[in-house]
This record gives C-alpha cells, sequence and structure tokens, in this order.
C-alpha cells in the first residue's frame, strides 16, 4: 500500500512539474505576443523625430521600451502605450489589438494617420482611448461597443466622418465622449440622451446641424458642454443642472443669457467674452453661490432702459465671486451703492466702458481684496472716495475717461503695491496729494485733462521706477524741480499745457532712459540746457511755446534718435545748426523765434549776419573748396601710408565706415578679426540667410561683443544691411538689441566687408531655449524656461514691437520675428534683433489704417503674416501676426513648420481647436511639474496667453489684436496669476 501511495504521489509530481512548464510555455508566448505586437505597431511609424523607438530593441525587456508600462499581476503584458506628443507619423497597425491587457491607449499630439482600426474593439479591459490631434479619417469603429470598461474616448480634431456613434450609448462607464473638431453631418441624434453615464460631451466644430434635441437634457451628471455656433438653448440650466463651467468664449453666440442658469446650481464659472450677446444680465445668477468667475465683457448687453446695473445687488449673494468681467459692452444706468456689497474675496471688478453714471459709493472700501478696479471710460461723477485707500492689494486702478470732481484722496498713498494709476480726462482739482510719493510701485501715472494746479510735489519724483507720467493739460504752477533726475528709468514725462515757470532743469539730463519729453505751452524761461544732449535715446522733444532764450544748442543735432524737434514759439537767436535732425526740416520746427538765422535753406531763415558780407562769401566758398582739395589730398597720402604699411607688415589697418555715428564706438577691420580669433568656426555662434554670427572679445576693453557678418555672395545682403542699420540707428529700447558700431571696409584680401557690431547676449537666442538641440559629447542636460519666465520674454517682446510700431516717427516694421531674432542676456531679458526694418511713410503711421509700405517683404516661412505672401506690403499688423504665432510656440513648443501642420491644419487653428478644454493636452509638457498643475490656475493660465497669440494670428489683418492691447492684456495675466511662480513652475537649467 505504501509503494502504490509512493506511485500516485510521484505521479502527481510529474504532472505539477509538466503544468508549470506548460503555463511557463503558455506566459513567455503571450509576453512574445505583446513585444512583436509592439514592434509592428513600431513598424507603421514612418517619422520619429525625437527617436522614441531606439529604445524598441533586443538589448530591453519590452517593458523597459519607451512609452510602454506593464502589469505587475500578470508579468510581461502591457497595459498603457504612450506614444503622444512625439510628432510621430504613419498609420496604427491593427495589430495593437493583440494588446489584450491594454488598459490606456495615449498617442494624441502625433499625426497619425489612416483609419482608426477595428482591432481597437478587442481590448475589452480597456479603459482610456485618447487619439486626439491626429489625422485619422473614415468611421469611428462600431466595436468600440465591446470595451465595455471604456471610461474616456476622445478624438477631437482628426478628419473622422459618418455618423456620430449611438451605438456608444451602451458603454455603462463612459464619463468622456469628445468628438470635436471633426466632419459628421446631420443632426445631433436624439440618442445621445441615453449617454446616461457622461460628465463631459464635445460637439464643437463638428458639422452638426439643427438645434439641440430636448433628449441631452437627459444626461443628469453632465457638467462641460462644448457646442459650436448659434444661440445657447433658452433651458440650458435645466438641460445641464450639474454642469460647473460654462466657457464659450471668442465665439459668434447671439441672443440674451438664458435665465435658466440660475437652476445650474453647482456653476462656478460663466465666461461668455468675445461674443454677441445681447439684453440684460440676468438678475438671477445671484441664486449662484458658487459662482466664481463671471466674465461677460466684449459683448453688446444692455436694455437701453437706463437700469441695466439692477443685477449687481443680486450678485452679492454669490459670496465666493472673484472675477466679474463686464466691461466693453452697452450697460446703462446708475451705479448701484451694492456694488461695494460684493464678496469681499473679489479680486477683479472691470465695467469699464460702459454707459454708467452716478456716484461711486464710499463703502467701495469694503472691497480689500481687490487687485484691479477698472471703471474708465464711464460717466461717473462725484468725488473719489477717500475710502479707496483701504484697497491696500489694488495693483491697477483705471478710472480715466469720466466726468470725477473733488481732489485726488491723500489715501492713495496707502496704495503701496500699486502700478498703474490713471486718473486722467475728468474734472479733478486740487494738488496732487505728496503721498503719492508713498506708492513706490507705481509704473504708469496719468492725470492729464484735469484741472489741477499747485505746485507738483518733490515726493512724486523719488518714484524710482515709474516708466510713464502724464501731468499735461492742467493748471499746475511752479517750477519743475532739480529732483527729476532721480527718475533712472522714467521713458516719457509730459507736463505740457501747464502754467510751470523757473528754468529747465539741468538735471534731467540724468534722464538717461528718456524717449519723449514734451514741456510745450508753460512759461519756461532761461537756456536750453546743454545737458539735453545727453539723452541719447530721445525720440521726441517739445519745448515750444515758452519764454526760452539764448542760442539753440548745437549737440541736439547729435541725438541720434530723434525724431521730432519742436522749439517754436520761444525767444531763441543766433544761427541755426546743419548737423543730424536739423537738416531734415519736416522734423523740426523753429518758428516764431525771429532772432533765429541761417541753417538748411527750407527753414527760410534770414542769412546770419556776424560776418561783413564778402567775407562770408568767402567763407563760404572757403568751406565748399577746402574740403574738395584737402580731402582728396589727406586720402590720397593716407592711402599711401596704408599701402606701404601693408607691403611692410602684410597686413591692413582699415578705419570702420566714415558714417558710423559718434555715439558709436569706432571698431576696425582688424580689431574684428583679433576678437573672433580671426572669424574662426570655434568663435560662430549662428548664421541665416545674409551673413554669419561670432562672438568675439575686444582686446582694448575686454568687453564681449557679437559680430554679425554680411555675405555679399548672399542675394538681399547689402539690402538687408542698409535697413538694419537705418532700423538700429534711430531707435532705443531696453527689449531691442544694442548695437555698438558698424564696420564698413574692406578686408584683408580688398573684399567689401560690412559688419555690425552689437552687445553679446549670454543666453542665447529663444530658438536655443525652445528647441535645444541634443549634444552628443555631453549629458543631456535640459533647458527650460518656467512659465513665468515665458511669460515675461512675451511681454519683452511685445513691448519691443509696440516701441517701434507706436513710439517711433515714423513707424518701423520689424518683417522677420522668430524665435531665432530674439536673444536674451544674463537676467533673461528678451532683446529683439536682425531686422528686416521697413519703415513707414508719415501717411501710414496711423496704427488704425491698413496703409503699409509698399515694399514687398521677405520674412521667414511659418511667421510671415499670409497678406505679403499675395503681394501687400510691410504693415505693423503684419509683425502682429508673428508675434502672434511666435506667442503659440513659446507655449506650445510647436514650431509653425511642423510637419503635422498639413492639409489647412496650422499652428494658429490647432491651438484655437485645443482651446479650452484641451488646453493642457497641447502645451509644452515641460511646464507640468506633475498632475496636480493640469488644472485650475495653470489651465486658466495657459488659455489666456494662448487666446491673445491666436487674437494676433487670424489670417485677416484688421481682425487682429493691437500690440498696445496684447502688451496690456499680457501685463494683466501677470498680475491675475503671479502666484502660480512659487508652486508649479519648473526652475530652468
Amino acid at each position: 500500500m505504501r509503494v502504490v501511495w509512493i506511485f500516485l504521489l510521484h505521479i502527481i509530481l510529474l504532472g505539477y512539474i509538466h503544468a508549470n512548464s506548460l503555463l511557463g510555455y503558455a506566459l513567455q508566448f503571450q509576453n512574445e505576443t505583446d513585444k512583436l505586437s509592439l514592434l509592428a505597431i513600431k513598424d507603421a511609424i514612418t517619422v520619429d523625430p525625437h527617436g522614441i523607438f531606439s529604445s524598441w530593441n533586443n538589448s530591453l525587456h519590452h517593458c523597459q521600451w519607451k512609452g510602454i508600462s506593464c502589469s505587475t499581476r500578470h508579468p510581461g503584458r502591457v497595459t498603457i502605450l504612450n506614444l503622444s506628443s512625439q510628432d510621430l507619423a504613419g498609420f496604427l497597425s491593427p495589430h495593437i489589438g493583440n494588446l489584450s491587457f491594454l488598459r490606456s491607449v495615449f498617442i494624441q499630439n502625433n499625426s497619425f494617420h489612416g483609419e482608426i482600426p477595428q482591432q481597437i474593439g478587442n481590448l475589452f479591459r480597456l479603459h482610456i482611448l485618447y487619439l486626439n490631434n491626429n489625422s485619422f479619417q473614415g468611421e469611428i469603429p462600431k466595436n468600440l461597443t465591446n470595451c465595455k470598461d471604456l471610461r474616456e474616448i476622445k478624438l477631437i480634431a482628426n478628419n473622422l466622418t459618418g455618423k456620430l456613434p449611438v451605438e456608444l450609448r451602451s458603454l455603462q462607464n463612459l464619463a468622456v465622449l469628445d468628438l470635436s473638431l471633426n466632419n459628421f453631418p446631420g443632426k445631433i441624434s436624439p440618442a445621445i440622451g441615453n449617454f446616461s453615464s457622461l460628465t463631459f460631451l464635445g460637439l464643437l466644430e463638428a458639422r452638426l446641424e439643427g438645434i439641440i434635441p430636448e433628449e441631452i437634457g437627459k444626461l443628469t451628471r453632465l457638467q462641460t458642454l462644448l457646442i459650436g455656433e448659434g444661440s445657447l438653448p433658452g433651458d440650458i440650466g435645466v438641460r445641464f443642472p450639474n454642469i460647473k463651467g460654462l466657457v464659450i468664449g471668442g465665439n459668434r453666440f447671439t441672443g440674451a443669457i438664458p435665465i435658466s442658469l440660475s437652476n445650474a446650481s453647482q456653476l462656478e464659472v460663466i465666461s461668455f467674452p468675445l461674443n454677441r450677446f445681447t439684453g440684460p444680465v440676468p438678475e438671477e445668477l445671484g441664486s449662484l453661490a458658487n459662482l466664481s468667475w463671471i466674465g461677460l465683457n466684449d459683448n453688446m448687453l444692455g436694455t437701453r432702459t437706463g437700469d441695466d446695473l439692477s443685477f449687481i445687488s443680486y450678485l452679492t449673494n454669490c459670496s465666493k465671486l472673484q472675477k466679474l468681467f463686464l466691461g466693453r459692452n452697452l450697460l446703462k444706468g446708475p451705479l448701484p451703492n451694492s456694488i461695494a456689497n460684493l464678496s469681499s474675496q473679489i479680486r477683479f471688478l472691470s465695467i469699464g466702458k460702459n454707459q454708467i453714471y452716478g456716484n461711486l459709493p464710499s463703502e467701495i472700501g469694503n472691497l480689500v481684496n481687490l487687485n484691479s478696479l477698472d471703471l474708465q471710460d464711464n460717466m461717473l461723477h462725484g468725488s473719489i472716495p477717500p475710502t479707496i485707500g483701504n484697497l491696500q492689494h489694488l495693483f491697477q486702478l483705471y478710472f480715466h475717461g469720466n466726468k470725477f470732481t473733488g481732489q485726488i484722496p491723500s489715501t492713495l498713498g496707502n496704495l503701496t503695491f500699486l502700478y498703474d494709476l490713471t486718473f486722467g480726462e475728468n474734472n479733478l482739482l486740487g494738488n496732487i496729494p505728496p503721498s503719492l510719493g508713498n506708492c513706490r510701485n507705481l509704473l504708469n501715472l496719468y492725470l492729464a485733462l484735469n484741472k489741477l494746479d499747485g505746485h507738483i510735489p518733490v515726493s512724486m519724483f523719488g518714484l524710482s521706477s515709474i516708466l510713464f507720467i502724464d501731468l499735461s493739460f492742467n493748471s499746475f504752477t511752479g517750477s519743475l524741480p532739480p529732483d527729476v533726475g532721480n527718475l533712472k528709468q522714467l521713458e516719457s514725462l509730459d507736463v505740457s499745457q501747464n502754467k510751470l515757470s523757473g528754468s529747465i532743469p539741468s538735471t534731467l539730463g540724468s534722464c538717461l532712459s528718456l524717449m519723449s519729453l514734451r514741456m510745450n505751452g508753460n512759461s519756461f524761461q532761461g537756456t536750453i540746457p546743454q545737458t539735453l544732449s545727453a539723452l541719447r535715446g530721445l525720440n521726441e522733444l517739445d519745448i515750444s511755446s515758452n519764454n526760452l532764450s539764448g542760442m539753440l544748442p548745437e549737440d541736439l543735432g547729435g541725438l541720434p534718435f530723434l525724431q521730432i524737434l519742436n522749439i517754436s514759439f520761444n525767444d531763441l537767436e543766433g544761427e541755426v545748426p546743419e548737423t543730424g535732425i536739423f537738416k531734415n526740416s519736416s522734423a523740426i520746427s523753429l518758428v516764431g523765434n525771429k532772432k533765429l538765422c541761417g541753417g538748411i535753406p527750407e527753414l527760410k531763415f534770414p542769412a546770419c549776419t556776424f560776418l561783413h558780407p564778402n567775407q562770408r562769401r568767402i567763407s563760404r566758398a572757403l568751406k565748399v573748396i577746402v574740403p574738395s582739395i584737402v580731402v582728396p589730398i589727406c586720402s590720397a597720402v593716407l592711402l599711401g601710408l596704408l599701402i606701404l604699411r601693408y607691403r611692410k607688415n602684410n597686413s591692413v589697418v582699415n578705419p570702420s565706415s566714415a558714417s558710423v555715428e559718434n555715439t558709436l564706438i569706432r571698431i576696425s577691420y582688424q580689431e574684428l578679426f583679433q576678437a573672433t580669433a580671426g572669424f574662426s568656426e570655434a568663435k560662430l555662434i549662428g548664421s541665416g540667410s545674409h551673413g554669419t554670427v561670432y562672438k568675439g572679445v575686444l582686446h582694448k576693453t575686454r568687453s564681449f561683443i557679437a559680430v554679425k557678418v554680411f555675405d555679399f555672395h548672399c542675394r538681399g545682403a547689402s539690402k538687408s544691411f542698409t535697413s538694419e542699420c537705418k532700423a538700429l540707428r534711430n531707435v532705443r529700447h531696453r527689449n531691442l538689441i544694442k548695437i555698438l558700431s558698424v564696420c564698413s571696409t574692406v578686408d584683408y584680401q580688398g573684399n567689401d566687408f560690412r559688419a555690425i557690431i552689437y552687445e553679446f547676449m549670454p543666453g542665447g537666442s529663444l530658438e536655443s531655449w525652445l528647441h535645444p538641440q541634443k549634444d552628443v559629447n555631453k549629458e543631456d542636460i535640459c533647458r527650460r524656461l518656467n512659465l513665468e519666465q515665458r511669460l515675461n520674454i512675451a511681454i519683452d517682446i511685445a513691448s519691443a514691437l509696440e516701441y517701434l510700431h507706436c513710439h517711433c516717427q515714423p513707424s518701423i516694421v520689424h518683417c522677420d520675428l522668430k524665435p531665432s531674432n530674439v536673444l536674451l542676456d544674463n537676467d533673461m531679458v528678451a532683446h529683439v534683433g536682425d531686422f528686416l526694418a521697413q519703415v513707414l511713410s508719415r501717411t501710414s503711421i496711423n496704427l488704425n489704417d491698413d496703409k503699409s509700405s509698399s515694399a514687398i517683404i521677405k520674412g521667414s516661412i511659418g511667421y510671415v503674416a499670409p497678406e505679403y505672401g499675395i503681394g501687400n506690403g510691410a504693415n505693423v499688423q503684419g509683425d502682429v501676426y508673428s508675434f502672434g504665432i511666435l506667442l503659440l510656440e513659446m507655449f506650445t513648443a510647436k514650431r509653425p513648420t511642423d510637419n503635422k501642420f498639413q492639409a489647412g491644419l496650422n499652428l494658429h487653428n490647432f491651438t484655437r481647436k485645443a482651446l479650452p478644454n484641451r488646453v493642457m493636452d497641447i502645451v509644452d509638457q515641460k511646464l507640468i511639474s506633475d498632475e496636480e498643475t493640469t488644472g485650475g490656475k495653470i489651465q486658466e493660465f495657459m488659455v489666456s496667453v494662448l487666446k491673445i497669440g491666436i487674437s494676433c494670428s487670424v489670417e485677416t489683418p484688421g481682425d487682429r489684436m493691437k500690440i498696445r492691447d496684447a502688451v496690456r492684456e499680457l501685463q494683466r495675466i501677470k498680475e491675475a496669476y503671479g502666484s502660480l511662480w512659487n508652486r508649479t513652475l519648473l526652475p530652468y537649467k
């Protein structure tokens, strides 16, 4: 019996071993199946620019391949396929259906084409299917209904056709279905109401027709609905009672705002800006206790009855309200006192550019957390309440364009965070309160067109960071204090049309950032200070209609960027210089100075009589004859000396161009040759269509420079050199590349040599940060720009364009804005350079016109405005288009020339289609530090910035955002989302 048991045990043990062997073989076979399926997917990919498939080889187990995750319970079985945002091209292999353990498929943001494989229906464990932003064609596979556990399907922005797959209603766990930006002709089937588990439904721009069926109201779990153009259903709040966010900005929605929204009690965000809504703002919104954001700006809201703001009294029930945007509508009526009873959490209150009248209640001081208060361009009257000083968190205060009276409250001095203060175009009286000097962060002060008087307080000139001061058209008396010289950052000072007297302070020469100085229409006396010639960046100087006397300072003619000089109606005397701007009769005005003489003939001043007529004729003759004789002789002697020296030393030193402005340092060819080690390849830092750029060190000063050497074998190089010199000679701005010198001579071989010498930018180009090149000889060091840095750079670039377009006379168009033409300094401040500049005629400088230069411009593919392609000349809106594309590229890391942008898809459309709900799918993934940052504030920030890029890059020039508005909006975004910088952003290396 014992032998029998031993025999049976032996048989059982053999069977167990054999079973394990079979199981191991089966597992090995299954693992091999997954591996072979992955290799088949790889083989179907034709473009792999980032080399993601370099790891898909036999040296690694397939579970260690990039983009692959495997099960821990079932070793070797693939559960996640993640190939998203890799710029892949090809088709999706049917072998994907063999990965039977797949739970998640992420292949969005690529260029897959062909049909979606029917074999995906075999993945019965599948939870998530993201195929958005590709080029898939054909119909959606009906057998997706076999994937009973499917919870999220995103097929956005493909070329899918056919009927809406109502069969998917059988998927009981399906929560997200987004079919936007495809081509599903026909009406929405009433069967859509049977998708009972949906929380998100996207049907935006899906070519659907007709009205939304009533059955959609059965989707009681729905929280987000994306729909296209038309009008909002009147019962939308009844149909979707659980919706939390309704964002439809920038469309063409018409009609009234549905009262039924009050039924959606969980609503947190209502944002309908830039539409065409009419009628009243529903009072019923006040019943939505969870509302934090109401954005109704830029519509046509209003009833013309004169009581359009009564709804504000009802909004006082919204205790979580933080943002209320109602600006740029047709709202008419008195400002209700209840505005002061809005939520104490409110941070942004904007009702500017309407037809609102009445007083500003003193209780406005209760809104202590306000960051921005915008009441501009209404009809408000009465005094500004002193309680405004309670709003100690204010950054922006816009009251201009109203009918306020009384004095400026001294409590403004409490607003120490304030950087924008605009009280201009009112009827304010009295003095500027000295307490204004406490606002140390003030950048912009606009008090023009009031009835202010008294002395300008000295404390105001302690605002060391201030950039713009406009006190024009008031009744200020006394002198301009010498302390004005403390304003080192000041770019514009306007005290025109007042009653100021005394001398012009010589300390103004210390305000080296000044670009515009207007002091006309006062009673200034004495002479024009010689120190004004130190303002090398000055673009406009108007000191007309004063009591100035003495001689015209000849040094004013040496200001390299001066475009407008008005010294008319004073008591000046003596000879008018004939240098610099004094040679341009259309740029200067000297009328009303009866004692002036000489100057260029166009000025029609009498000849100076300091010499006897015969002596004057002799003097004039000498001025003509002597140079005509002496210059050739000196040139011949100099040339002979150079030839002798060349023969003796086998080298030659050529002076730089005689046309170099005396403000620039003089650099010879020999110095450039030495600085760049003979223009060696080791010093090469860039190249372009017209030449190459070298890094160098000047031996005399040991300072770093960048030398752009023009290649005259390249077509257009000579014109490019001339255009860039002309543009850079006449402009100066902190965000434009600084030119140190130019060199126009011959090289050691006697060939023409042209170069522009710039201040070296150690941060390199924006191109190198957005699209870093891997160095095979070094470790892969990731250069990253975080959100704050990208936003600051965008503001820098926009500010440079605003200066060129709005503050240069005449306006200058850059014509070739792109990342490689934006350079960064040590502090990551951006400087725009490499102009293909066009200077617009004086008749074209009105930015509201479509007039442009007649010259045809060649920009860079992807950035050049579409109107240039049909022969239109340079215009400022062409630069705005380039900036819009550049802005989109900065935050998506997608070049406009990306291979996926074909068949009508471009960076503009690609981004526009993703807003607002899919914005985190398209932004540069380097900006996302963890999953928590993919929503909330980061998403709001991204939507806000990218909308500016979209508005700037629309096809029609007249519809593009003005660059001045872009600067303002970017600044507002910076302040609104400043809290993000310290907690979610990645540092750069």
